[in-house]
Formats: C-alpha cells, sequence, structure tokens
C-alpha cells in the first residue's frame, strides 16, 4: 500500500468531515504529531487506527485502502455502504422497504 496516497485520502476525508487534526487525534486518542506524521506518508498506521478514522470520518476502510478512487463516488455513497454495513438483516429489509416507498411516490408525481 503507497502510505502517501493512503494518507492524502485520509487527509481528504478529514476535511470533508469537517475536523481538524486535532480534533481527529482526540477522537481516536493519538497525537495531533502521529496523524499529520501519517496524512503526509512519513508513518505507517495500524488496523485498528484505520477502523477508528473510518468511523470518525463516515466512511470505510475500503474505500480509504482502494487503489483507485472512482470520481462518481460521493461521500453520501461512502456513508450509505458503511450504514448498510452496519445494520442487521432485519434493518436492511427496513431501509429497503423505505427507500422503494420513496422511489415509488417519486415515480407517481
Amino acid at each position: 500500500m503507497d502510505r502517501h496516497l493512503l494518507g492524502k485520502r485520509l487527509r481528504e476525508a478529514r476535511i470533508r468531515s469537517g475536523l481538524t487534526q486535532e480534533q481527529t487525534a482526540e477522537n481516536i486518542n493519538v497525537s495531533t504529531t502521529y496523524i499529520g506524521l501519517v496524512e503526509r506518508g512519513e508513518r505507517s498506521i495500524t488496523l485498528e487506527k484505520l477502523v477508528l478514522l473510518a468511523q470518525c470520518f463516515h466512511t470505510t476502510v475500503d474505500y480509504l485502502l482502494s487503489d483507485s478512487l472512482s470520481a462518481s463516488e460521493s461521500p453520501q455513497d461512502n456513508r450509505m455502504h458503511l450504514l448498510w454495513n452496519s445494520a442487521s438483516p432485519s434493518e436492511k429489509d427496513l431501509i429497503l422497504s423505505i427507500m422503494q416507498s420513496i422511489l415509488d411516490h417519486s415515480n407517481q408525481k
């Protein structure tokens, strides 16, 4: 994995989330210096910290680690993936029902 590319993605995700390096460091219990080093690609990050950052930024680890970012993927897409992956099977059924109702209602107009 390219640490510089990962650091760039982490920085972009942090900024999109409206967080400073200080707030991010506090959220995952590390130093601000550590966040800066990781964002610049000068330090590797543990899987545990990467998971915490993905949660903090409302995105997924696979999005942060992917080799190529799709231009069509938005922060909303990433949040939807995160929420979907954390939902139980019954919650997923409910979500799909609600989505279908919204689409049906929109198509009737």
